[in-house]
């Protein structure tokens, strides 16, 4: 379910961004991106509903806070159960170690504001613009990816005869979205005032569920 490529680092911030599934043969996939050395370290794999996987992302999120000591960012995609999930989600964030993603809008002179709306809403103005910067990114290896079912995603992502980009055929692109969230993440989100140190860092359970 989990890939753990390194270990996070103590002060590291993380955005993370899953595509969501409802079964069938698309999976939950979640990308854990490092603002901080701009890698992608951890990510999550499950087929089977939105619901399911949310306890283990919640689980990850902890671990991952217990570690670094600062508060990942989490969007789910709303479509595909995604927005019910992130509910769940944020029920269950009682300690306040994560925060939930609120869609932004495009303010005034002030630059962008948040909206009340949780999650990352995939549509018609947002897929091309953050496939699009995606894309850019990788061409211009700004982000180091270690995961091979990402790169091989990111290998057989193609324009069709009608300009829009997607999945070859009998392909997944399940990585692909995710990642293409995390990165829209990683542009808008910042990390959040550090707190004091904690003397005492948390046992590691990741270990329990990644294997």
């Amino acid at each position: 379910m989990f890939r753990l490529y390194r270990e996070p680092e103590r002060g590291e911030f993380f955005v993370v961004a899953v595509d969501c599934a409802q079964g069938g043969i698309d999976a939950n996939f979640g990308q854990f991106l490092s603002k901080s050395r701009v890698d992608v370290p951890l990510v999550f794999e499950k087929h089977c509903v939105a619901a399911e996987m949310t306890p283990l992302i919640h689980e990850a999120l902890e671990w991952l806070y217990g570690r670094t000591g600062v508060e990942p960012v989490v969007a789910f995609e709303r479509q595909m159960g995604g927005i019910s999930a992130l509910s769940q989600l944020q029920t269950l964030n009682r300690n306040g170690h994560y925060r939930i993603y609120q869609r932004r809008k495009l303010g005034t002179v002030e630059g962008e504001v948040l909206t009340d709306t949780i999650g990352w809403d995939t549509n018609a103005q947002t897929r091309p613009q953050m496939l699009g910067d995606l894309k850019q990114a990788v061409d211009n290896k700004l982000i180091r990816l270690y995961d091979e079912t990402t790169i091989n995603e990111l290998g057989k992502f193609i324009v069709n005869k009608k300009g829009r980009a997607e999945a070859a055929a009998n392909c997944h692109d399940d990585a692909v979205m995710s990642l293409a969230i995390a990165w829209q993440l990683y542009q808008t989100e910042s990390a959040p005032a550090q707190k004091r140190a904690r003397t005492r860092r948390p046992q590691s359970t990741l270990s329990k569920i990644y294997f």
